[in-house]
């Protein structure tokens, strides 16, 4: 078993972030920077739509401006804690735009609502997949990409070993990290996450918080 929880029920990253430490001594660095672990916290609540509702409102935007979208999104359905498909159906363009969400996410939230309603996989169902699997399961989405696919798996289904080489703050934190020239790519990524096999979460977690550090002198 990877990942372990506390008896209060969060994960325990002891064992993920030892093993870190010695696969990579950068990472160890950054790992003592950034301090305690506190991605249980961050982890999402919700169904599916929820979740991946969440994060094509994240898509390509700051944390604080998505963050800012999705809480007038929610507000749009005063009466709920999340609105059902149907709600999202029914929901006027113009209505959604006041929220601030693009034109395109419409599109993308109303499909997603959509296949939601012609019988998508529930989270128990997917939780008994494996990572790949699950991608290819919600890619054929529109606008479900696999960037969008592995933070359902970090922040929602919990898994351990995911290392979102597409994501802009990964590979700014390797970029300034490892002291490359240029923003790694893919291979780049994947070659240098080897050794943090099997906690790539917890890592990437690290590279993202890395971000809020100030420099180094």
């Amino acid at each position: 078993m990877i990942g372990a929880c506390s008896s209060a029920g969060t994960l325990d990253y002891t064992a993920a972030i030892a093993a870190l430490k010695q696969a990579d001594p950068i990472l160890a660095a950054t790992i003592e920077r950034v301090g305690t672990c506190t991605l249980s916290q961050q982890q999402q609540t919700g169904d599916l739509l929820f979740a991946l509702s969440e994060a094509i409102l994240y898509q390509q935007l700051s944390g604080k401006a998505a963050a800012a979208i999705h809480r007038r999104f929610l507000q749009l359905y005063p009466n709920a804690d999340f609105p059902t498909a149907r709600d999202i159906l029914n929901t006027p363009d113009e209505a959604l735009r006041s929220a601030g969400i693009s034109r395109p996410k419409i599109t993308y939230l109303k499909d997603l609502a959509q296949t939601v309603l012609d019988g998508l996989p529930s989270l128990e169902a997917l939780q008994t997949l494996d990572d790949e699997t699950i991608i290819q399961t919600l890619t054929p989405i529109k606008g479900i990409g696999r960037w969008t696919v592995q933070m359902l798996l970090i922040f929602r289904l919990h898994r351990w070993d995911v290392l979102p080489v597409d994501d802009l703050g990964i590979r700014a934190a390797v970029r300034s990290l490892y002291n490359l020239p240029d923003l790694p790519n893919k291979a780049t990524l994947e070659r240098i996450g080897q050794p943090w096999r099997p906690y790539r979460t917890v890592a990437s977690w690290y590279l993202w918080r890395s971000l809020e550090q100030k420099p180094q002198r």
